[in-house]
């Protein structure tokens, strides 16, 4: 980047930017490989004779671990109650295809990509939290773009703190929009930092497609570029100010500015094509010109300019207008869906545009920025965020101290921009995620971390150095090479034991990074079960009984085809019930339910009852009297406020995985039959199994 006076700051190693568009890799000089001696220096030097860059190489193998360390047993833990509400209308969706933007379960980033998904590899817990897992898992590969601003080393700490740190983890194997938005708005940023640093410009339409990425995931992206901005005028007000200081003038020091600027899209422009005709072009008119290289200059601004503006809101609004257009009019709009008859309108690609655009806008306004979600004591808000932090990525959070203070201070350059931006940035969303979000979740925690680990990464690069340099000196410092080696194991304590505490965590030991409205793994167990009895049942599968509690009626819905298009309506509280109605939809379960008052003179008969029936604590003594035959379970339904008890008929149960096994077994025969070409090998192989 280039100073206020229109310099060249001093890249990461000490040496200056060239000007132009240079491809960052190849810039790098001795003085910023890694340092380690040993046997990393010299598998460096190895790839490196074989045409291959270790920071590269280094990073996309982070990024392997980082999409295994998502995707093994992904689906073990049981759906969160928020899962659960936002996957089963995703199951609506590809049941009846319609979907159209509701605030209130975040962006359609997911439904749609979700419903695509489940289409290929089934709906289940693992297919329905991929989408995340991946995104996660490549956002490492973010560092790489950042190389103009960060040392070798500390591009790789970069990516492997965005791979092992815990909370990244655990909700990057978690069916939310918080990872989703915010890899895609850290990956969009990365993106405007490589095409500044390198003068091109294609790589901000992939930014603003990013960005389009991250509105869709969730609405929050509005809070990144609030971040954006506000950290990117601190940056600005700091090289002002410290040029001022140093020639007395405010005015100067802005004028200095612009014409830092000037030079800066000098250096874009040079070279161009649209440039160099415009500067021929006026030559051939008047060969004495002495102005054809500003004319160039200035003609090539003009067209690009506005082209570029153009270009860049295109692939924004091309993102998020897909996603957000309602189904199936996009579909129908788009002549690849029949209109049904007696319609009152046939959608159009201008009504699904404003819908998706203008109609998605006043929905969102109406629901989070002009609503009542914000209004929450601040304090526990942000007590909560900081003790999330503190279990989840502390080691993280410590190390970002560390790198902006010895970015700061041990350097006599000064603090890096990119590191101090990331610093504001992560900041400015620790003061305003306690206002910003509507209930204390962990997850919230999320956007902090993101772009903490860009100091954490120079923090983690500073103790790599102070170990390699004590151990190398000529007077080897075994103090300071002893006190960094413990540092550093600390920190990997303090990443891997926490990521094997959280990995699939359902327990309230957990609480500071789980949220509250997660269900114990062992409810799984039940709904396995739930779910046999219903794929084998005729009639009636569940019955909910419905109570009353201190906040309401639970567990109680009226009209049950009222859940059968989005919003839930119907009557009584369909939310009570989550995250089960996506494990009971999954199965195809016919569910019924009973009103408080029934309780419990209005159940069902006993030849009448469906074989399970979900009750809550306080009525499982009378219902369970009234259920000869059942099997009854109790689990904690939230971690640390509600229980469930499940009760199975236990004939019916053993029935439906008799149904299971006979077919399991009937496709081994015919299978082993067909691979044996007879009757009697297909009876051995049979056998065998």
């Amino acid at each position: 980047m280039s100073d206020p006076a229109g310099g060249a700051a001093p890249a990461p190693d000490g040496t200056a930017d060239t000007d132009g568009p240079t491809d960052p890799p190849s810039d790098r000089t001795d003085a910023d490989r890694p340092s380690a001696a040993g046997p990393l220096a010299g598998l460096a030097d190895r790839l490196r004779d074989r045409g291959v860059d270790p920071t590269v190489a280094a990073v996309v193998s982070i990024v392997v671990g980082s999409l295994l360390l998502r995707t093994v047993q992904l689906g073990a833990r049981i759906f969160h109650w928020d899962e659960g509400r936002v996957g089963y209308w995703i199951l609506r969706f590809d049941a009846n295809g319609e979907f159209f933007y509701r605030p209130i379960i975040h962006g359609p980033f997911l439904p749609v990509v979700n419903n695509a998904l489940f289409d290929v590899l089934g709906a289940t817990d693992f297919a329905a939290r991929l989408p995340v897992a991946v995104v996660g898992g490549l956002l490492p590969l973010s560092a790489l773009l950042l190389r103009r601003h960060l040392r070798d080393r500390e591009v790789v700490a970069l990516a492997l703190l965005l791979s092992v740190d815990p909370l990244l983890v655990y909700y990057g194997r978690f069916m939310r929009g918080d990872v989703l938005v915010g890899s895609f708005c850290v990956a969009a940023f990365a993106l405007v930092v490589y095409a500044l640093d390198t003068r091109r410009t294609l790589p901000l339409f992939g930014s603003a497609a990013l960005l389009g990425l991250g509105f869709t995931a969730k609405e929050n992206a509005l809070v990144y570029l609030a971040c954006f901005l506000g950290a990117g005028f601190l940056l600005l007000d700091h090289r002002v100010l410290r040029t001022a200081r140093t020639s007395g003038s405010l005015l100067d020091a802005l004028v200095a500015e612009g014409v830092a600027l000037g030079h800066f899209l000098d250096d874009w422009t040079a070279g161009s094509r649209t440039r160099r005709t415009i500067e021929r072009r006026v030559r051939e008119r008047d060969s004495g010109s002495q102005y054809a290289p500003e004319a160039g200059y200035l003609g090539h601004l003009a067209v690009w300019v506005p082209l570029g503006a153009v270009g860049v809101v295109a692939s924004f609004l091309a993102v998020t207008t897909f996603f957000y257009a309602p189904r199936p009019d996009l579909w129908q709009a788009l002549g690849v869906a029949s209109v049904p008859a007696g319609t009152a309108s046939t959608p159009t690609l201008g009504s699904v545009w404003h819908a998706a655009t203008w109609g998605a806008g006043e929905e969102f306004w109406g629901t989070w920025a002009a609503g009542t979600h914000s209004g929450h004591p601040y304090a526990p808000y942000l007590w909560d965020i900081v003790e999330t932090l503190a279990y989840g990525s502390g080691v993280l959070v410590v190390l970002a101290v560390v790198g902006f203070l010895a970015d700061g201070y041990g350097e006599a350059r000064g603090t890096r921009p990119l590191v101090a931006f990331a610093t504001y940035w992560g900041l400015a969303s620790l003061v305003g995620y306690p206002v910003a979000t509507d209930i204390q979740a962990p997850w919230a925690a999320v956007h902090i971390v993101l772009p903490l680990a860009i100091p954490a990464a120079v923090g983690l690069g500073e103790l790599v150095d102070s170990l390699g340099g004590s151990l190398r000196g000529a007077d080897r410092d075994t103090a300071t090479a002893a006190l960094a080696g413990l540092v550093l194991l600390a920190a990997a304590g303090g990443v891997v034991a926490p990521n094997v505490d959280y990995w699939n965590s359902a327990s309230v030991e957990d609480k500071q990074v789980l949220q509250w409205a997660q269900p114990e793994n062992a409810y799984k167990e039940a709904l396995t079960d739930a779910a046999a009895v219903a794929r084998t049942n005729e009639g009636t599968d569940v019955l909910w009984v419905g109570t009353d509690t201190g906040r309401g009626t639970r567990l109680y819905v009226s009209d049950e085809s009222g859940l059968d298009r989005m919003p839930p309506s119907g009557g009584g509280d369909w939310h009570s019930r989550l995250p089960t109605p996506w494990y009971l939809e999954r199965a195809d379960a016919n569910v019924t339910s009973t009103p408080p008052e029934a309780r419990f003179d209005g159940l069902p008969p006993a030849d009448e009852m469906p074989p399970v029936v979900f009750a809550k604590p306080q009525d499982a003594d009378e219902v369970g009297a009234m259920l000869d035959g059942y099997s009854d379970r109790e689990y904690a339904f939230r971690l640390w406020t509600e229980r469930i008890v499940v009760f199975v008929d236990e004939e019916a149960l053993a029935a439906a995985y008799n149904v299971d096994a006979q077919s399991s077994l009937s496709a081994d025969t015919d299978a082993a039959g067909s691979a044996g070409g007879d009757g009697a090998t297909g009876s051995l192989a049979t056998a065998s199994v």
